[in-house]
């Protein structure tokens, strides 16, 4: 019980498992008897279609030692500056809204919410208080090749090839972080007395013991589930798609505009994801069972796609939303799609396994003895979490005024969960700001909520608002100043493209 931990051993390669594999070993890497090793089928196909990222990539890529432009030569990379949602409240053409990756002007210092709202909102939100919005609608890129590597004008995140992204973590983590690559399929575990993992023995490779084993084997769930027998919590009841058919669309020119965010389109049952990367596009219909037909989501990928999709390879994926009743049982700790998984919205699951393999890499027990009470941190940390993001993502179907029948019983209230229809009655009366999330392992803030909420048209009753004419006065100068970035940042960015061919012609200057 007092042995040191030594001995990490990952089961399941893909985004998860590399990410997972490569934080710790690179959280470590001065301490030579720590091993990591990423136990990895040469059978099972990774998912490969989760493209969009948050900017904590950033930061976790700067951990592992990666160099930006090696990154986005390598993987597709083009650059995201946050989702703009079409069709959501209302299924009319000029219907849309961001939700940008910045902060709304001066947030720390003024809720702009009702400042905005008192104004008569002739503008939409996101654009009266940040300048993303603009970028975006320009196709911009968030930076120019005079910033360093990471660094920024605007917030940004990545949209990127995920099945080359794997193999360039694999790559980086076996040559440059020490973490030892097994290709061998897991056929059973073993306990030891206490019922801690003890090996798992595998087809190709025998017997791989450790003294932590992380659960990266995807919706299979080797350790967690089938082995450990952890009950998987459903939000089916909460979030109703549970499909998705996946396709890669090339550009018809070469120098094609790449869009600078997530495009989000609303459909009958369900909505379209559609990513630019470098060479072609992602396209998505994530679809809901109950409210449609296959072969009719097929018609409204291909109608959004604006083409027939026959010759295309279309990937067929089906999940339930849900999450784990606990992550880290005994020696195990499950992360990506082990853990749980929810709909594609707002590229929440790659962020969960971002934030769980930091936790498990900075936090990781020096000793059996204290593995407990670290797993029992972890848990609450990822159980908390796991529940703001559902409800988080509810709120994007909450406020819609589609009449499709999907979209009634997304607003119906017995599929509402208790914490969210408190929270939307507090915002009838009170805007969302910083003080409605108080916890230090909130996953979105407040700014999210609030571009969400009033994109999609909700409005705070503010006959009992209390304001005075200092707050109104800094309110208008940050209106102000929020005009003023916008005219810069459109005035000295390049396109998202343009941006991108630099790179790949000169490369970013070192931090």
């Amino acid at each position: 019980m007092t042995e040191s931990i030594k001995h990490i051993v990952v089961v399941g390669g893909g985004t998860a498992g590399w990410l997972t594999a490569g934080r710790i070993a690179a959280e470590h890497k001065e301490n030579q008897a720590i091993q990591v090793t990423l136990v990895e089928s040469p059978n099972v196909p990774i998912v490969g279609v989760g493209e969009g990222t948050w900017p904590t990539m950033r930061s976790t890529l700067i951990k592992l030692g990666i160099r930006e432009d090696d990154f986005i030569n390598q993987c597709d990379v083009s650059f995201k500056q946050g989702a703009k949602f079409a069709k959501w409240s209302k299924n009319i053409e000029e219907d849309f809204y961001y939700h940008p990756l910045v902060l709304p002007q001066g947030f720390s210092k003024v809720n702009l919410v009702p400042h905005w709202q008192q104004q008569g909102v002739s503008q939409s939100f996101s654009d009266a208080v940040c300048f993303q919005e603009a970028l975006c609608e320009k196709g911009l890129a968030p930076k120019t090749i005079r910033n360093p590597q990471y660094g920024a004008v605007a917030n940004y995140a990545y949209h990127l090839n995920a099945g080359k992204f794997s193999q360039f973590l694999q790559k980086h983590c076996t040559s440059n972080l020490r973490v030892k690559h097994v290709l061998a399929d897991v056929r059973s575990v073993t306990e030891n007395e206490l019922g801690d993992i003890a090996h798992v023995t595998t087809e190709q490779a025998g017997d791989i013991a450790g003294d932590l084993f992380i659960d990266c084997s995807g919706f299979s769930a080797l350790l967690i589930g089938k082995h450990y027998q952890i009950p998987f919590n459903s939000c089916n009841d909460v979030l109703f798609v549970d499909n998705a058919l996946a396709v890669q669309v090339p550009y018809e020119q070469e120098d094609d505009p790449i869009a600078s965010h997530t495009i989000s389109t609303a459909q009958q049952a369900g909505w379209i994801w559609d990513i630019g990367l470098q060479h072609r596009r992602g396209i998505g219909h994530v679809y809901s069972s109950a409210f449609t037909s296959e072969d009719q989501a097929y018609a409204d990928l291909s109608r959004y796609i604006g083409r027939n999709i026959d010759d295309l390879s279309v990937k067929k994926i089906s999940f339930d939303s849900g999450y784990r009743d606990k992550f880290w049982h005994r020696n195990c700790v499950a992360v990506g799609l082990a853990a749980g998984f929810v709909e594609p919205l707002e590229a929440s699951s790659l962020v969960l396994v971002e934030l769980s393999a930091q936790m498990i890499a900075e936090q990781l027990p020096a000793c059996r003895s204290v593995m407990d009470i670290i797993a029992k941190r972890f848990n609450d940390t990822f159980t908390y979490r796991w529940l703001r993001i559902v409800d988080f993502l509810k709120l994007h179907y909450v406020p819609s005024q589609r009449e499709e029948a999907f979209w009634q019983e997304n607003r119906a209230a017995h599929s509402i969960p208790e914490s969210l229809k408190e929270l939307m009655h507090l915002w009838r009366y009170h805007p969302p700001y910083d003080h409605d999330f108080t916890s230090n392992n909130e996953v979105f803030p407040a700014a999210s909520y609030q571009y969400v909420l009033y994109g999609m048209g909700f409005k705070t009753d503010l006959s009992l608002y209390r304001t005075n004419d200092a707050e109104m006065a800094l309110a208008k100068e940050q209106f102000h100043l929020n005009k003023m970035n916008i005219a810069k940042a459109v005035d000295m960015l390049p396109t998202n493209r343009e941006l991108i061919n630099k790179i790949k012609a000169f490369g970013l200057q070192a931090i």
